[in-house]
């Protein structure tokens, strides 16, 4: 049997006998319709809706127009201003596609051409092209995001700040020849069912910004309407039920819940309302995780499924539509992991950057991540989350004055450290002088075969009062004639260990990963003295020598991180960390020092024990939106090292003139069974001993089984301890702790005294004893 006939076959033998019947339709059908294409006579010609005024309600009326933009000319005035300059270049047919500018398409427009690339895509049946082929479609993302049609609304937009009537005969002349050019079912416009859905999107918008005008009311709304029926039929033949299940499937949802309430005229529309609606409500439930992580593992698509949840939402409030209190609870869920993540400037991403967006499709970089805040807000009228959101013209469109109401202006929210445990996000926060804030990921790679993840267990970016100073480089591209799209989502553009100069997972298909790693958490604690995080995970066990990647991070709140990384293993092996900047920041390197910096503040790295280390910082590239690259400095630490080994850096945030202190790992010989490290800075002492759990250890006048323990000293003086995951605690050989059972966490400072996990625990702590002890030099 050949290679093709049994991936084939295996393929058949995984299905359902459900999925084959579908697939097996769907495979007909496209043929039928082809087949009465060549016959000359149009496989949609039947669909066309029967004349009727009735129409269900829009986000707003046609007379509340005004209204809408009289908010955007007072509250958001740059937005009325871009948008109108955005329209000029459109009606030049001048593009801003993802993340390319001024793209020209010239008098007349090439539906099919890839402009980046200079590509055109065959004009054969949508089954027959292969739009992941380079070679024969260009970049299939770059056509298929002009056919969206969202420039469409853009113009519409113009037209009602403006009254420029130049901007409506261009959608009409546009939406006509568009037409013209992709007769069903030839072309790549027709291979994808969710560009069908973004499509009717788009043509019910410019519905609903045209409002009452007189084009509109005439031949448009009519034939509108006709292609809005043939692409309802278009989606419900080919629902992404097998072939992609997640946004997919949810775009192509709300395309036929927004249809069938929009176009009640159209046969079939109150089904695909029904349909769409109940497909969105089950999705809601399937692809987020109960913390409200969206489950392909990317902060993109997590608001890009957000985004349509909350139309969905919205339109059915309009239209006097209930929904089970459970989707709203979803809703709340996913605002609030968008709102934590936004709380200290842009919300750094993970995973995949598809680039396009419901409603603008402009807002495809970081700072617009956190959009969805606003509708959230006004939607479930919340004070938590007005706290973090800023107005959105998405929002005033929306909701018109309700949405200005909700938002108040210079509001900052709280900042402290949160973990979403199903989706494996960890946010290490802190206030005072510096609010700083750590990301961590150390959830699963995604779904399934993980198609939009990244191989970055255990990376980290961080913010430090709204700026960006470790970062995720982004995705770039899906399709390109290099390797760029393994590169940006492999191991080495994340910060994070790469062992043997392979990614954590194997690439396999453009959105697929053989190999998977298994991440897991084994320590999480979060209290005012410390927060403590310690992951692992399995993706270098398929090696012959098999190597677990272990990181630990310790942060002292308003002071450091300390990150200690530990490779677990036999054998020698090449171990690489990588710390990715942001572009603005300028990086150097003294000795085992990097830092950072960019006018008055600075990222200091403290590592120890380089002396076998090799140290660089070169320039590499990032992608802040689908298909933009420029260069940003990276630094990376290189060591060929026999296992067991391990790396610490402890990372300050400092001001441009503050010295930074020393940081060093103590002698191995002193101790017996753990790893001691030690700051020291201003006269303060910081001593971090890392044990195995479960095992005792000796640090030379402490005594414990303790996974971390935190000791801080002020001439010689304990002014403050702290330990996760112990049963005992010595010094000096007295015991300063004992419990029965392992206890999560302890703490405790002279000016406050102890706190614990279990409250019964401080009882077995002596304090008085601690007190009188002053540890060994």
């Amino acid at each position: 049997m050949s290679l093709p006939v049994r991936k084939a076959w295996n393929r058949l033998s995984r299905m359902s006998w459900d999925e084959f019947c579908t697939r097996l339709g769907q495979e007909i059908t496209k043929r039928a319709e082809y087949a009465i294409y060549r016959t000359g006579v149009s496989p949609s010609s039947r669909e066309i809706p029967a004349p009727s005024p009735a129409a269900g309600k829009f986000f707003f009326a046609p007379d509340q127009i005004p209204g809408r933009v009289a908010l955007l000319e007072q509250h958001l005035p740059s937005v009325v201003s871009e948008t109108a300059v955005e329209a000029d270049q459109i009606l030049r047919h001048r593009f801003s596609i993802l993340g390319y500018g001024n793209l020209d398409y010239g008098s007349e427009i090439d539906w099919h051409l890839d402009a980046v690339h200079g590509r055109r895509a065959p004009l054969k049946p949508w089954y027959k092209i292969r739009f992941l082929n380079f070679e024969e479609v260009g970049d299939h993302k770059v056509i298929w995001e002009l056919n969206r049609h969202q420039h469409l609304v853009t113009l519409a937009k113009a037209w009602a700040f403006t009254g420029d009537e130049r901007y409506v005969r261009e959608i009409v002349g546009q939406f006509h020849a568009w037409q013209v050019a992709n007769p069903y079912p030839i072309g790549i416009n027709w291979g994808s069912s969710l560009e069908v859905a973004f499509r009717s999107l788009s043509w019910l918008w410019v519905r609903g910004l045209l409002g009452k005008h007189p084009l509109l009311q005439s031949e448009l709304d009519y034939e509108l309407a006709r292609g809005l029926a043939r692409n309802g039929h278009y989606i419900e033949r080919y629902l992404s039920t097998y072939f992609s299940p997640n946004t997919h499937l949810i775009g192509e949802a709300v395309a036929l819940f927004f249809i069938g309430t929009l176009c009640p005229q159209i046969p079939g529309a109150r089904r695909w309302q029904q349909e769409g609606l109940a497909i969105v409500l089950a999705e809601a439930r399937r692809q987020v995780r109960p913390d409200g992580v969206y489950f392909e593992q990317s902060l993109y698509y997590h608001v890009y499924a957000l985004d349509f949840f909350l139309h969905t939402r919205v339109l059915a409030v309009c239209n006097g539509m209930a929904v089970p209190p459970e989707f709203d609870m979803v809703l709340e869920k996913m605002l609030e992991v968008v709102r934590v993540l936004a709380r200290n400037g842009p919300p750094e991403g993970f995973g995949d950057d598809d680039g396009g967006r419901l409603f603008n499709p402009r807002r495809n970089r970081v700072e617009h991540m956190s959009d969805p805040l606003a509708v959230g807000a006004t939607l479930f009228e919340s004070a938590t989350l007005r706290r973090s959101a800023k107005l959105t013209e998405e929002a005033i469109w929306l909701f018109g004055e309700d949405a200005v109401g909700t938002i108040p202006d210079n509001l900052s929210p709280t900042v402290g450290s949160a973990a979403f445990r199903d989706g494996g996000i960890y946010v290490i926060a802190s206030s005072g002088e510096r609010v700083s804030q750590m990301l961590v990921h150390a959830g699963p790679q995604g779904v399934a075969r993980a198609g939009h993840g990244h191989a970055d267990a255990l990376s980290v970016r961080l913010s430090i009062d709204k700026r960006r100073w470790l970062i995720d480089p982004g995705s770039y591209v899906y399709v390109s004639p290099g390797d760029d799209r393994n590169w940006f989502r492999g191991t080495a553009a994340h910060n994070t260990m790469r062992v043997d100069r392979q990614d954590e997972a194997m690439p396999d298909h453009p959105f697929s990963w053989g190999s998977l790693p298994e991440v897991a958490t084994e320590q999480w604690v979060a209290e005012p003295l410390f927060t403590f995080f310690s992951g692992r995970h399995t993706g270098y066990s398929r090696l012959p020598d098999p190597v677990v990647h272990r990181r630990m991070i310790l942060h002292a709140p308003g002071q450091y991180w300390l990150i200690r990384d530990v490779a677990e293993g036999v054998g020698v092996h090449e171990l690489e960390f990588f710390w990715h900047f942001a572009p603005d920041l300028k990086v150097d390197v003294l000795a085992n020092v990097l830092t950072a910096s960019s006018g008055d503040q600075k990222l200091v790295l403290l590592n120890a024990g380089l002396e076998d280390w090799d140290l660089e910082v070169h320039q590499g590239p990032i992608s802040p939106a689908y298909g933009e690259k420029q260069m940003a400095p990276v630094a990376t630490v290189r060591a060929r090292a026999q296992l067991p080994a391990e790396h610490a850096t402890l990372l300050l945030p400092l001001g441009a003139a503050e010295l930074p202190g020393s940081f060093g790992l103590a002698e191995a010989s002193a101790y017996h069974g753990a790893r001691v490290y030690a700051y020291e800075r201003r006269g303060i002492t910081d001593r971090i001993i890392f044990g195995q759990k479960g095992e005792g250890w000796t640090a030379g006048p402490f005594c414990s089984d303790a996974l971390l323990l935190l000791v801080r000293s002020q001439q010689r003086e304990i002014t403050s301890l702290a330990f996760c995951s112990a049963t005992f605690v010595e010094l000096n050989g007295d015991r300063v702790f004992s419990g029965a059972n392992r206890l999560e966490w302890l703490e405790w400072t002279r000016a406050t005294g102890v706190s614990a996990s279990d409250p019964e625990s401080p009882k077995f702590f002596d304090e008085e004893a601690l007190r009188s002890k002053t540890p060994v030099p």
